[in-house]
């Protein structure tokens, strides 16, 4: 059983919790316990993230406006950089990315870096909870995290418990953080019920599990599931293109099926945190095994293929117009990894235009939710967005549209662009009497 003491303290108003990493995952979940009456600090080391929580200036468009001023106004959430106010946490939530290496093996350096920082930052002896949300493959929490914290004085009891967050633009009725159902699964049968009654206070329904491993890897079969059937719809794309059917048409076909089977639909590669990186993550741990997860890989492959896939079929299309890549202009229309919303995190725009760029092609691109590029891991093509005007689709040779968002006048793309590539299906009933429409 928990420890009546640290459980009680966790169920009470007198608690305190601890997010690290105020990103995508981090900020909803502080928000999250902030709101639910429980005081809440948020760490994160980016200096301008808590400048912008200190005056309220929302850096997540996604979460709505006003956000990080409601946030600020429960009076129950403090933003720092210093590990060092941390040491009075009851709990302590780890949210920190876990990215590739260049060659597609685990970075857990963030990981590591953070469990260290906080190790030498607990100084006073007392009993407390500190809980892995971070994406990473079986046995990352019993041996990684929980020996980095060994040292820690008092009592530090460790668990995981995976992030389901699912980034959307207000009014998308996207499901609340809150009423996702939250896995939760410690070292011990006390460190389980320990998260059970901390994430109880905020989240409506908690989904214990035997072992940390068990949560661990059910957070990368959820992922997997969705990239291995992306990879299969995208593989199917280009078959049918290469023979001339439309693979939309396939699918909506198909989909009219009300059992055995469930609709996924291809697009130019994949994005945000997740799904392009998991693959890899259970592919690693598999390879110490007598069964490579091969399946697994492929997917990987074929997904991250896809790119290659749309800057192939926007070459040939400038071809046969008689355009030559070198020199060509060419427009991308939505840089973020899905519709509607801000997120660039592993978009597949980026090795789009950089390999556009490698065939000589002038690249520009256009999203309403994005203003301008900044330095990411693998690539910094340093754009602003443009407008989308007639006058400037004029001098396009080609529109890539990478992100089909629904702000954007497909209509007058489709009078004035004189060569669509379409990797979204976004002009799907659009009247396009000046433009070649393209596939891919």
């Amino acid at each position: 059983m928990p420890s009546p003491s640290l459980t009680t303290r966790l169920q009470s108003d007198e608690a305190t919790v601890a997010v690290i990493g105020l990103g995508y995952v981090g900020l909803p979940l502080a928000s999250a316990f902030a709101r639910a009456g429980v005081r809440t600090i948020g760490l994160d080391t980016d200096p301008a993230k808590i400048e912008a929580l200190e005056s309220g200036r929302d850096y997540l468009t996604h979460l709505g406006p006003a956000f990080a001023r409601g946030l600020m106004g429960t009076g129950r959430f403090t933003p720092t950089a210093s590990y060092a106010d941390l040491d009075g946490a009851d709990a302590v939530l780890i949210c920190v990315p876990t990215p590739l290496h260049a060659d597609r093996t685990p970075d857990l350096s963030a990981v590591e870096r953070t469990a260290s920082d906080l190790s030498a930052a607990l100084t006073t002896p007392r009993e407390r909870l500190v809980v892995l949300e971070s994406t990473v493959y079986p046995g990352v929490t019993r041996n990684v995290l929980a020996p980095a914290l060994a040292s820690a004085p008092g009592t530090t009891h460790v668990a995981y418990s995976p992030e389901r967050e699912n980034p959307s633009p207000p009014g998308s009725g996207a499901t609340p953080t809150t009423a996702i159902p939250k896995l939760v699964a410690g070292l011990t049968p006390e460190a389980t019920g320990l998260a059970q009654a901390l994430y109880g206070r905020a989240f409506e329904s908690l989904v214990p599990c035997d072992t940390p491993e068990i949560a661990e890897s059910a957070k990368l079969l959820e992922n997997l599931y969705r990239a291995v059937n992306i990879a299969l719809v995208n593989e199917v794309k280009t078959t049918l293109l290469d023979l001339g059917i439309d693979p939309h048409a396939v699918i909506e076909a198909a989909a009219t099926k009300p059992f055995g089977f469930q609709r996924f639909d291809p697009g130019p590669g994949l994005g945000g945190h997740c799904i392009p990186i998991d693959p890899y993550y259970l592919a690693h741990v598999a390879r110490q095994t007598d069964h490579p997860a091969r399946f697994v890989e492929l997917a990987g492959d074929v997904n991250h293929a896809m790119p290659g896939y749309v800057v192939r079929r926007t070459l040939e299309a400038l071809r046969a117009r008689g355009v030559e890549p070198s020199g060509a202009s060419v427009l991308v229309l939505g840089l973020a990894y899905k519709k509607n919303i801000d997120d660039v995190r592993e978009s597949p725009a980026f090795p789009i235009i950089q390999q556009l760029r490698d065939a000589g092609c002038r690249v520009d691109y256009h999203d309403p939710h994005v203003a301008r590029t900044h330095a990411m891991r693998h690539y910094d093509v340093d754009l602003e967005s443009v407008p989308l005007t007639p006058e400037d689709l004029a001098t396009r040779d080609s529109v890539v549209i990478v992100t089909d968002h629904d702000g954007v006048d497909y209509a007058m793309l489709g009078a004035r662009a004189r060569l669509i590539v379409d990797t979204r299906n976004a002009m799907a009933g659009v009247e396009s009497p000046a433009a070649t429409i393209v596939k891919a």
